[in-house]
């Protein structure tokens, strides 16, 4: 599923957050949240982490069309997907070798080899998506692996 109108504001330092889908009319929907109101409801994110909806927004190269999107019922799941995405390019790369190892640090390159890398969360508190940058994505991954490996 491609969907090119789909875009994310980088995340600001300043009071507020912001979430932008830009339709292809050009008509733009804004959800402002100040950090004050994120901060007060961190303390509770650990107990939703199960069924979050994760919406993995990737751009592979600089062309725009490559913009893509990928939705999952968790972040655990966004995290198996994205594993998966680098999973196949080792395949598709390797297609003599039958079993392909690699590490995080190799992982970490593909993510960082896309021309843009995001994800959206939904926060049942406030019913809304929040933003998140490409290290938080590493790391999420990173920690996922983690309790799969234990």
């Amino acid at each position: 599923m491609v969907n090119p109108s789909l875009s994310l504001s980088p995340s600001r330092r300043t009071s507020h957050s912001a979430i932008n889908h830009s339709p292809s009319s050009g008509i733009g929907v804004f959800i402002i949240l100040p950090l004050s109101f994120l901060i007060c409801c961190l303390p509770t994110l650990p107990l939703l982490q199960a069924n979050r909806h994760t919406i993995i927004l990737m751009q592979t190269s600089q062309n725009r069309a490559t913009r893509t999107f990928m939705d999952y019922d968790s972040i655990s799941q966004a995290m198996d997907g994205i594993c998966g995405l680098y999973e196949r390019k080792l395949k598709e790369l390797n297609p003599a070798i039958r079993n392909i190892t690699y590490d995080i640090a190799d992982l970490y390159n593909f993510m960082d080899g896309l021309a843009d890398l995001s994800a959206l969360v939904y926060d049942h508190s406030i019913q809304a998506y929040l933003p998140y940058d490409r290290q938080w994505i590493k790391q999420r991954t990173f920690r996922h692996l983690e309790k799969l490996a234990h």
